[in-house]
């Protein structure tokens, strides 16, 4: 019965009046149509959000705009149409020439974008649709089309927070983003990030370890998927229940410039911002800056104040005193950032057994985390709070002991703490 308000009365014999199928099913192509409109019009190089709705409020649609293109004189009226620069003197400017010529080609190469959307699998949101992420919607000038490889519902989890830094970190800082990522998922986080190099591809590939969603922003189309050596990691987010997302046409090549304009949409996904690891200058201090911009909170690592890669982030801590945030440990971070651990106690669930109880307050947290069902040793880390070396020595100890095994990575409770983990409620 859900739903039939919103579509009519129904007939005697239940079904839609004739006259109501046909006005849905009109409403339906008109969407559909719409939406091809706005998919094409992405293509048309220049044409960013403040022109694109400067052009839809004069126009009404994006198939206006695409017919106006096309037509005898229409890339003159185009450019008659004034935007509202963000310039000091903020002048109405008209578009300019290039982006008229720009929608005429796209008029006339709209049916193989659409085609070449549909081969790659993508589904297209635009920013009138009620599919849109809300996060997104909220910044200023917001993408008028997103392209997603993979489910579009990733993009508007409840909770979201960005995981971003260099692309040449420290194992150190590595470990750290994995941990990260790892505590967010525990707490019911989606981890956005750029699948980049270094710290975002340590980012995602913590979160699908832990079981989590994940999704990457990329600064290109898809067909351009930078780095190439990531797709793989881009097909295990999808398969995962993440997604891929660009503001970019399918086959528009990654460059220098497009990569800090993609920034604003990883932070503009997210509730907060976090910065693992930056030297300065880094375009992760971009992602910082938008984040403050849009009102999300952002949180910096400090590192060492001689390290090189931790240079941008104690820049950026210095300069935003007051409003940027410094992680002060990857329990306190989940703590700031209001999320609650999957159970009272942290992921811990203590022991009765006699048989760690001479093995010392390291080991039995640890033997407590594995009873609670966290298997990997970047999980262990996270909900410990400890170094990797130290959770690996524990770890050894409780295998020695005949209380865990492990295997391709993972560890489960052994010997007597098995019947222990089978009293446990699964997680």
């Amino acid at each position: 019965m859900l739903g039939i308000g919103m579509r009519g009365p129904l007939g005697s014999d239940g079904a839609l009046p004739p006259a109501q199928v046909v006005a849905d099913a009109g409403m339906r192509m008109d969407a559909a149509a719409e939406r091809d409109a706005w998919t094409v019009l992405a293509t048309a190089d220049g044409l960013g959000p403040i022109a694109f709705a400067a052009l839809l409020a004069r126009y009404g649609s994006g198939r206006a705009i695409l017919a106006e293109g096309a037509a005898a004189g229409g890339v003159q009226r185009l450019m008659a149409t004034p935007v509202l620069e963000h310039g000091a003197s903020r002048e109405r400017m008209p578009v300019p020439l290039a982006v008229a010529l720009a929608i005429a080609a796209a008029s006339e190469t709209g049916a193989r974008v659409l085609a070449r959307v549909r081969e790659l699998g993508l589904q297209v949101l635009t920013f009138d649709e009620p599919s849109y992420p809300g996060r997104l919607a909220a910044i200023e000038m917001p993408p008028h089309v997103l392209f997603v490889l993979g489910d579009p519902a990733a993009l508007s989890r409840p909770r979201a927070v960005a995981v971003v830094g260099t692309r040449r970190p420290t194992t150190a800082g590595r470990t750290l983003a994995g941990r990260i990522a790892t505590s967010l998922t525990a707490a019911g986080a989606t981890v956005v990030s750029g699948l980049a190099f270094g710290i975002d591809g340590a980012a995602h590939e913590a979160t699908i370890r832990a079981g989590g969603t994940t999704v990457a922003v990329i600064g290109g189309g898809h067909a351009r998927l930078s780095p190439t050596a990531h797709a793989r990691l881009a097909e295990a987010i999808v398969r995962s229940g993440g997604a891929i997302v660009s503001e970019y046409a399918p086959d528009v090549e990654p460059t220098f410039g497009t990569f800090p304009r993609r920034n604003r949409i990883i932070s503009g996904l997210a509730e907060a911002t976090v910065v693992v690891e930056a030297p300065a200058k880094s375009g992760a201090l971009i992602t910082a800056s938008w984040a403050l911009d849009q009102g999300r909170e952002c949180f910096l690592v400090p590192g060492a104040i001689d390290a090189t890669a931790s240079a941008g982030c104690l820049a950026f801590l210095r300069e935003f005193a007051g409003a940027a945030r410094m992680v002060a440990g990857v329990p306190q971070l989940i703590a700031d950032l209001g999320l609650a651990a999957t159970d009272p106690l942290g992921g811990l669930v203590p022991v009765a057994s006699a048989a760690v109880t001479d093995l010392g307050p390291t080991a039995i947290r640890l033997a407590e985390a594995l009873v609670g069902g966290h298997a990997t040793v970047d999980e262990l880390t996270a909900v410990l709070d400890l170094p990797v070396a130290t959770v690996l020595a524990s770890l050894t100890l409780l295998e020695r002991r005949g209380l865990a095994a492990g295997l391709h990575g993972r560890y489960r409770p052994a010997g007597a703490l098995l019947g222990e983990a089978r009293s446990v409620r699964p997680r």
